[in-house]
């Protein structure tokens, strides 16, 4: 293959459309390549070949990349049970099952230079040139990040470039950057980036208030050490698991939220996201990891769950530390089975049923109803509980 073969990373959105002329006219013969994880239709997954096929690009693939995102993300996100911040759940990880597709086509050709379409002020291209660079010798190019050296409305820019050149714009990526995966759905731009109400535009799976299903909906998830394997009793791979709950979810309005955070860059970042799926999931594994790990377990996990996620957040998914705390993390599911029920009449999910082997109840006791202990000796552990706080009391009054 010739050295100018290069192999771009490609959605059919605005940013990686016109990566592919911006790239021709430079000398590339461009490979593209769509990961698919899990976020659209056969539909969409058409309109993305056909797009590619219409931009001219030398040839595309398609990659199924579900299997990879639960096993490379999903498990060990949810093992962990925090959001970023305590918010995002880290909608963008496909991100690195992206990379992973690329660079094996990248290897298929015999080609070193990788390219994608995230832009100089955002954190995918942290995610992205960080996964490329923990994986080999590789080059990296990046248009959107190219033409914002002189260009500072690039969005118009690339719109205007696409159609002088005769390919059109859809509409909707004219006013918003969106985002869609098995994970969920993230959308900026518009009047989201200018801090203003979202309007009707900036909404992907979730269905309004109005729309809502009068009937309350159940479902009931199965875990074995910690992961989801069955829904409602029918054991299925875990990606198709979580595209269900996507669906039954995300008519109920559930998963949807706006984040600000602080960006990896250091920029604020702005989005309106939907994650029914994995609303619903971490709903469902909090309830029984809390009733089956002891009280210093629930107490230590959240600490190494938050740097497993600000690890992944900022790029550093190949980081040996990542390795290091999966593997607490895996340890740590061990009794997490069981049978959890779920449910929502709309806007919020609620876990109302816990099943397991593993339930840490005392048989002779009962929360604020009944003990097997006597008042003497609750009496005598709060006095010994207390003490340093009473003898403070006592001598500096």
């Amino acid at each position: 293959m010739s050295k100018k073969d290069i192999v771009l990373a490609f959605s059919g959105g605005l940013d990686t459309s016109f990566c592919v002329p911006y790239l021709q006219e430079r000398g590339w013969n461009v490979h593209t390549v769509f990961a698919d994880t899990g976020g659209v239709d056969a539909e969409e997954r058409k309109f993305i070949e056909d797009r590619a096929a219409e931009l001219g690009v030398s040839s595309h693939v398609t990659v199924d990349g579900g299997p990879a995102i639960w096993e490379g993300f999903v498990k060990p996100f949810v093992w962990a049970g925090e959001g970023y911040q305590g918010q995002y759940p880290l909608l963008v990880s496909d991100r690195y099952l992206i990379v992973d597709a690329a660079l094996a086509r990248a290897n298929d050709l015999g080609t070193n230079a990788i390219a994608h379409g995230c832009t100089g002020m955002g954190n995918d291209q942290v995610r992205f040139d960080l996964a490329v660079k923990a994986s080999g010798d590789y080059r990296i190019v990046a248009p959107i990040r190219e033409i914002q050296k002189e260009h500072t409305q690039t969005r118009a820019y690339e719109q205007q470039y696409l159609e002088q050149r005769g390919f059109g714009v859809r509409a909707k990526q004219k006013a918003y950057t969106i985002n869609e995966n098995l994970l969920g759905v993230t959308m900026s731009g518009g009047e989201i980036d200018r801090w203003e109400a979202p309007g009707e535009g900036a909404r992907g799976w979730c269905a309004p208030r109005s729309e809502w299903p009068e009937a309350p909906l159940r479902v009931a998830l199965r875990f074995v050490r910690g992961e989801a394997v069955a829904l409602d009793g029918v054991e299925m791979p875990g990606a198709r698991l979580l595209a269900k709950l996507n669906a039954l979810f995300a008519a109920y309005g559930v998963g949807r939220g706006m984040y600000t955070g602080d960006t990896t860059i250091g920029l604020k970042g702005r989005i309106v996201y939907e994650a029914p799926g994995l609303a619903a999931l971490l709903a469902a594994h909090r309830a029984l990891e809390e009733a089956v790990l002891t009280k210093q377990q629930n107490r230590f996990k959240p600490e190494v769950a938050r740097k497993w996620v600000e690890l992944v957040y900022e790029g550093f998914y190949h980081d040996p530390l990542k390795t290091d705390l999966e593997t607490f993390l895996a340890s740590s599911q061990t009794t997490v089975n069981g049978e959890v029920v779920l449910e929502t009449r709309g806007g919020r999910v609620d876990a109302v049923a816990v099943a397991s082997p593993h339930l840490l109840h005392a048989k002779g006791a009962t929360y604020a109803q009944s003990a097997d202990w006597g008042v003497e000796e609750a009496e005598g552990f709060i006095k010994l509980f207390g003490m340093s706080s009473t003898l403070w009391a006592e001598i500096n009054k």
